[in-house]
């Protein structure tokens, strides 16, 4: 018998053992003889029955199945089912993950038994059957869906209908009935709903539930990224009428409970369109020469109480989602916008968490609680930079000199978007709490913390909110001022409850994997750089330095990419491990209740634990954790997909052009390239490159030519042109025009 014979031999007798343990094992208070099992794996020939009563010998004189009588067979009892989350490849087979196992358990594509992407299954392991080191197994139950509603366009037939889903990850259309098709049209966006999907039909049965519009427009295409995360866009009708007869009025009974500081400095610095401003910071000098900083937070318990629907229609949501067009808000704009933002010269409800400092940003002492406060200024960060950059270093002179013997002008004029008037108040303010926040910050980087500065790509839309062009948000010394007073109040009400023991909610980022740092250094060296990976404290030193090393570098978008990659990612827990990145012990949110329901939750805890009531019962609140981390990381992704839609909606009045660009990354099938001017990504085929065939070498990030050597590595330089443009798939083509 030829090799080749003898190898096709052995994957036949390999997929029929499979199939064996299959019926069996699906079956295990069940025997069989070699007929049925026959049947059930569509043997049909006689051949492939000899084959199967050979093979069903042989697994018996193994020891590997039961003969209960004569001719029947039976399973062992098996230890061999486990529970996972099942992850469909781009292929259409798929891993389980499990939790107890050390490696993935790979199944087939014809032994996913219906099984979707993100379903929790149970998953039989063959044994001694491996693919490479994984183990190979077959899904034996649905135990729960990760979702039955899915986008799809629809492709009308005479009397029914099919809706193809956009998710690359389902790999099934889904039929739907001539009455359930609901008004659709041949080729409308919709979402379509599974209904079931039973015996040996091929797809599974749904109804359209709602149509979106036409595949590519804009309106359709943005409310599609939130449908196919299962986010919602618009609030329930009876949750909007709640919101709406809260009383949102300020009383003289209610400012009574609450600590008055209305009469204390206090002002908001935000982005310059922003329309919620859920933390405001207030200033004074006390009598001892100390400052008093408060960080004062939209008190959004106070109208979102437990058991309400309206608590129950944020805490669902979890989280505002941020899409490039649009804001999908966790609250009804009634208290979004309007009760819970600190907006200027208005009275509110805040949860303050206010520290006395002296002038080297040390905190003396602490104070939490429920306040009533009045903002007298809304900054956007522009202005509050110009006022930083033009009047730096008074925050050093402080020690020298008295504020009153300030050589300033009593309004400071501001040059952005016209010229207007700022109360010098406000200006020393700016510039002392810069001034501390800079020691904060340089106190925190000498402790570990990881600075992260990634550009963020933002778009100027017209009045049709079409993309005109791309700017990049950088983070400066106003954000910075706001950032660490945040980080502050979060640590500091974080350490305040766990000297207590009690339940909480605190954020937590557990060190890198050594393994993905390990990948990461063999990237960066390609630059030139290096992380030392000798022990957690050389580890940090040498990602800061690479971090502040590639600023203004071409390579730097990629380099801070991988970066983050390689760290874990932040999630919500009651079980504190602390915060690597920040280098904090203990940390939380608690400045953005307006936008994120862990923050609401640490707000009704830390005022009960105020109150001195007994700790709350940590299982109920570790499945609020989890929820709210798996919302958060939906939403991220539905930000991260609207901003693909718009660099290649701007791309489209780009086709034909060139780009400087690098390689982000290496695939099989292709490199993609980020466009330097722009952050555009897009996917040059390998089989579109024409001087060779290449091959991907995993090793070196790179695709070999076979004949010429040529090699594309990430991180090289490369010029491209737009080639094609595709805003359902949400994909850039491009093409080599040449290398720099």
């Amino acid at each position: 018998m030829s090799k080749q014979k003898k190898k096709t031999a052995k994957a036949k007798k390999h997929e029929l053992t499979k199939g064996i343990f299959s019926v069996l094992e699906t079956n295990q208070n069940e025997s069989f003889n070699y007929k049925q099992i026959a049947a059930k794996l569509n043997i049909t020939d006689a051949s492939g029955r000899n084959l199967l009563i050979k093979r069903l010998v042989q697994l018996k004189e193994k020891k590997k199945i039961l003969e209960v009588e004569r001719g029947k067979y039976k399973a062992i009892p098996s230890q061999n089912y486990y529970t996972g989350t099942v992850d469909i490849t781009s292929r259409g087979n798929a891993y389980v993950i499990v939790d107890e196992l050390e490696t993935d358990v790979f199944v087939p594509s014809n032994m996913l038994n219906k099984a979707l992407h993100g379903d929790l299954v149970e998953v039989y392991i063959f044994p001694r059957f491996r693919k490479g080191n994984k183990l190979e197994g077959e899904v034996t139950k649905i135990i729960e869906r990760k979702k039955m509603r899915f986008v799809g366009v629809v492709q009308m037939q005479k009397n029914f209908a099919f809706v193809l889903p956009t998710d690359h990850r389902m790999y099934t259309d889904i039929f739907v009935s001539k009455n359930d098709i609901n008004g659709a049209e041949n080729g409308d966006k919709v979402i379509v709903r599974i209904e079931k999907w039973e015996g040996k039909s091929n797809s599974p049965f749904g109804v359209i539930e709602q149509i979106l519009g036409k595949p590519g427009e804009q309106s359709t295409e943005m409310h599609s990224i939130l449908a196919e995360y299962g986010l919602p866009y618009e609030f329930p009708h009876e949750v909007e009428a709640f919101a709406k007869q809260l009383d949102t009025s300020i009383t003289a009974e209610e400012i009574a409970k609450r600590r008055d500081m209305r009469n204390v400095l206090t002002f908001t610095i935000d982005p310059k369109d922003a329309k919620d401003f859920d933390d405001a910071l207030s200033f004074q000098i006390l009598e001892n020469g100390n400052y008093e900083i408060g960080v004062h937070i939209a008190d959004v318990s106070h109208y979102v109480q437990e058991g309400t629907i309206l608590d129950e229609e944020a805490y669902n949501r979890a989280t505002s989602v941020y899409l490039v067009d649009r804001v999908v808000p966790m609250l009804p704009e009634v208290l979004s916008n309007f009760a819970c933002s600190l907006r200027p010269n208005e009275e509110k409800y805040t949860f303050s968490a206010v520290f006395e400092m002296n002038k080297k940003a040390e905190i003396l002492n602490t104070w939490f609680g429920r306040t009533v406060t009045l903002s007298d200024h809304r900054f956007a960060y522009e202005e509050v930079q110009e006022i930083i950059e033009n009047f730096a270093g008074v925050g050093e002179k402080q020690e020298k000199v008295e504020i009153s013997d300030f050589q300033m002008p009593s309004e400071i004029s501001i040059r952005k978007e016209g010229s207007y008037s700022v109360p010098k108040e406000l200006v020393q303010a700016i510039l002392l709490m810069d001034d501390l926040a800079k020691k904060l910050r340089t106190k925190r980087m000498r402790l570990g913390a990881i600075s992260f500065d990634k550009i963020e790509v933002k778009f100027h839309l017209d009045e049709n909110d079409n993309p005109t062009h791309v700017y990049f948000k950088e983070s400066k010394d106003a954000n910075k001022l706001i950032e660490e007073f945040m980080l502050l109040a979060n640590r500091k009400v974080a350490e305040f409850i766990a000297k207590q023991k009690k339940t909480f909610v605190y954020r937590v980022h557990d060190e890198p994997d050594d393994e993905k740092l390990m990948q990461l250094n063999g990237v960066i060296s390609r630059f030139g750089y290096g992380i030392n990976m000798k022990d957690k404290k050389n580890i940090t030193h040498s990602l800061n330095s690479l971090l502040e090393e590639v600023k203004g570098k071409k390579e730097q978008n990629l380099v801070d990419t991988l970066a983050i990659r390689s760290m874990a990612k932040a999630s919500y827990s009651t079980e504190n491990i602390g915060h690597y990145g920040l280098a904090f012990d203990f940390y939380t949110h608690f400045t953005s209740p307006i936008r994120r329901y862990p923050d609401v939750m640490v707000h009704r805890l830390l005022q009960k634990y105020l109150d001195n009531q007994p700790s709350e019962k940590q299982e109920v609140y570790e499945t609020k954790c989890k929820h709210s981390s798996q919302m958060e990381n939906l939403a991220s992704s539905a930000e991260r997909d609207s901003i693909k839609y718009m660099q290649v909606k701007f791309m489209e009045n780009h086709k034909n052009q060139h780009f400087r660009g690098v390689i982000s990354g290496v695939t099989e099938w292709g490199i993609y390239v980020e466009i330097v001017e722009n952050k555009c990504e897009g996917l040059v085929r390998a089989r579109d490159i024409k001087d060779d065939y290449y091959i991907f070498d995993e090793k070196q990030y790179a695709l070999v030519g076979e004949v010429t050597k040529n090699m594309y590595q990430l991180g090289d330089e490369v010029v491209v042109r737009v080639k094609n443009t595709d805003l359902l798939k949400k994909q850039l083509d491009f093409e080599l025009v040449g290398t720099n």
